[in-house]
């Protein structure tokens, strides 16, 4: 196992399962559990971790194809904090995927339709089409 470069010490703003979650989606349904460690500054142990809760709450599927896991987000799938009532992991992804760089053919790749979560200015919409205070 490798180790865990430059660490950071106090607060962010993505959780870890976030950060994850992000990375699965840009690497692709191949990706390698090292490869999201190091993308995501963890360990591979807490990587694993990671997946295994992310696929205990439905976030994610996998299926064993050889010696690789192929990953499979949902989503559909609600957030979880009661404030975020009505953002879909789309959405999430859809506002992440829009940070500088991103890749546009990585945006097309997507097979979730975040436009129901995301509007054109790149701002949240809920399911009763308010934005989030």
């Amino acid at each position: 196992m490798t180790e865990v470069p430059d660490g950071h010490s106090g607060w962010t703003f993505l959780t870890s399962h976030a950060r994850v979650l992000a990375a699965i989606d840009s690497g692709g349904q191949g990706t390698r559990i090292r490869d999201i460690a190091a993308r995501c500054r963890l360990t591979e142990r807490a990587v694993q971790k990671i997946i295994s809760d992310l696929e205990q709450e439905g976030y994610l599927a996998h299926t064993r194809r050889g010696r690789t896991n192929r990953y499979r987000i949902q989503p559909g799938t609600g957030l979880r904090h009661p404030a975020d009532s009505g953002l879909s992991v789309a959405g999430l992804l859809a506002v992440l995927d829009q940070r500088e760089g991103a890749p546009e053919s990585r945006r097309k790749r997507r097979t979730a339709h975040p436009s129901s979560d995301h509007d054109r200015s790149g701002v949240f919409a809920r399911d009763d089409n308010t934005a989030p205070s």
